[in-house]
C-alpha cells in the first residue's frame, strides 16, 4: 500500500525507563513515526522530558531534541494521549496489563513490550520474520472486547530473538522435535538499577525469573496457528531452557541443540540462513535488517561486543554450527537485547502493522 507523507503521531507509556529511553532514541528522525506524547510515573508527571531523565538518561547518544522540552504526562491521561495513532508501551508488567487495555478500549492500538498479554490467545506475539499472518486475528481480538479502533500487538521476551529466527529457517523447511538452549544474558536486559555490581562482576547468575518458563511457552505461540479467532500453540516441538546473567552489558547470547523430523546436513542449514528473507524485507520497512540471519564462519563468534550491533542492532548472528552428540546440530546465537529484543523490535512491529493498513 501506498503511505501518506504526513508522519504518524506516535506516543510512548513508561517512557522514562530504560526500554522507553531506548524508543525514544530510536524514533529520532524516524520516516513514518513522530513521537508527541510521553507518558510515566506520577514522578516525572508534569515535568519536561529532559527534567524527569535528569541523571538517568542511560542511552549512548543525547536525547533527542524534539523530545526533551515534550511535557511527560501521566499514564491515565488520555485526553491528551487521543492524538496518538498509536502507542509503544514500556510499561512494567503488572501495570501494562490495566493500561494498555484501557488505551485499546479508548481506540488507541497498543504495541507492546510487556509481557501481561503474551499468554492471551487472541492477541498476536510478533516476530515479523516469522508469524506477521497472525496480525490476522486483530478483528477477532477487536469484536471480543468491543474495541472499534484499538487493539493490543505484543512482542516476545527478548531472549528468544537470539535463537527462534535462525531455528525458524530451519523448521519451515524441516519441522523441529526437540531444541535444547541455554542463554548467557546481559545485565540490560534486567532493567536500571537491575542485577547489582557486587552480584554480577566476577560472577554468573544462573537464575532468571520467568525466564525459562518464557522461553521454553513463547515460542510456541509465535510458531503456532490461527484456529477458530485463537492462537494455537505448536504442537510435536519441545523446548528447554537454562537462563543465566552474565557480566555483559548488552547482547543476550544462546547455545541451541536441536533435532528435525528430518535430517539436515551442515551446508543445506547454512544455506537457508544465508538465503533467509521475510516479508519485512520484502516491504522493505525501515527497521528490517537487510540481513535478517548472519551466520559468522569464525571458530570463536559471535560476540557481544563484535556482533551485537550488526545492522543497527536488528539482524540475528550465529555461528559455531555443528553436529550435536545428543540431538542433530548445535549452534551460538546473538541478539542485541535493547535494540532488536526491546524498542528495536517494537518499532519493526509497528512498521508492519502501519504498512498493513491497521493504524489507518
Amino acid at each position: 500500500m501506498t503511505l501518506p507523507m504526513k508522519k504518524l503521531k506516535v506516543g510512548i507509556l513508561g517512557a522514562t525507563g530504560m526500554v522507553g529511553q531506548q524508543y525514544l532514541s530510536l524514533l529520532e528522525h524516524h520516516p513514518w513515526f513522530e513521537v508527541v506524547f510521553l507518558a510515566a510515573s506520577e514522578q516525572s508527571a508534569g515535568k519536561s522530558y529532559a527534567e524527569a531523565v535528569k541523571g538517568r538518561w542511560h542511552m549512548q547518544k543525547n536525547i533527542p531534541v524534539d523530545a526533551s522540552d515534550l511535557i511527560v504526562s501521566r499514564i491515565d491521561d488520555l485526553a491528551h494521549a487521543m492524538q496518538c495513532s498509536f502507542v509503544f508501551s514500556a510499561l512494567d508488567t503488572d501495570t501494562a496489563k490495566l493500561w494498555e487495555e484501557r488505551y485499546a478500549a479508548a481506540g488507541i492500538p497498543v504495541v507492546s513490550n510487556a509481557s501481561a498479554h503474551r499468554k492471551t490467545d487472541d492477541v498476536p506475539m510478533l516476530i515479523p520474520e516469522i508469524n506477521p499472518y497472525h496480525l490476522g486475528i486483530i478483528p477477532e481480538q477487536q469484536k471480543r472486547r468491543g474495541w472499534k479502533k484499538g487493539f493490543i500487538v505484543v512482542k516476545s521476551n527478548c531472549s528468544l530473538q537470539s535463537y527462534l529466527t535462525p531455528l525458524y529457517a530451519i523448521h519451515r523447511h524441516a519441522p523441529l522435535t526437540k531444541v535444547m538452549i541455554t542463554t548467557l544474558q546481559a545485565v540490560s536486559g534486567a532493567g536500571h538499577p537491575g542485577v547489582a555490581s557486587f552480584d554480577i562482576l566476577d560472577n554468573v547468575v544462573p537464575f532468571i525469573r520467568g525466564e525459562e518458563e518464557k522461553s521454553e511457552q513463547e515460542p510456541l505461540k509465535i510458531l503456532g496457528t490461527l484456529q477458530n479467532g485463537t492462537i494455537k500453540p505448536a504442537i510435536g516441538i519441545t523446548f528447554a531452557a537454562h537462563c543465566n546473567r552474565v557480566p555483559v552489558l548488552d547482547g543476550h547470547i544462546a547455545c541451541v541443540s536441536f533435532s528435525c523430523e528430518k535430517k539436515l546436513s551442515s551446508d543445506v542449514i547454512k544455506k537457508l540462513w544465508n538465503e533467509f528473507v521475510a516479508l519485512p524485507q520484502q516491504l522493505q520497512l525501515p527497521s528490517a535488517p537487510k540481513h535478517p540471519i548472519i551466520y559468522r564462519p569464525e571458530e570463536d563468534r559471535p560476540q557481544p561486543r563484535l556482533d551485537r550491533d550488526a545492522e543497527g542492532g536488528m539482524a540475528i548472528s550465529v555461528g559455531r554450527l555443528r553436529q550435536c552428540n545428543l540431538l542433530d546440530f548445535r549452534f551460538v546465537g546473538l541478539s542485541h537485547n535493547t535494540i532488536r529484543g526491546a524498542a528495536g523490535g517494537g518499532i519493526l512491529n509497528a512498521e508492519l502493522l502501519y504498512k498493513q493498513g491497521y493504524f489507518l
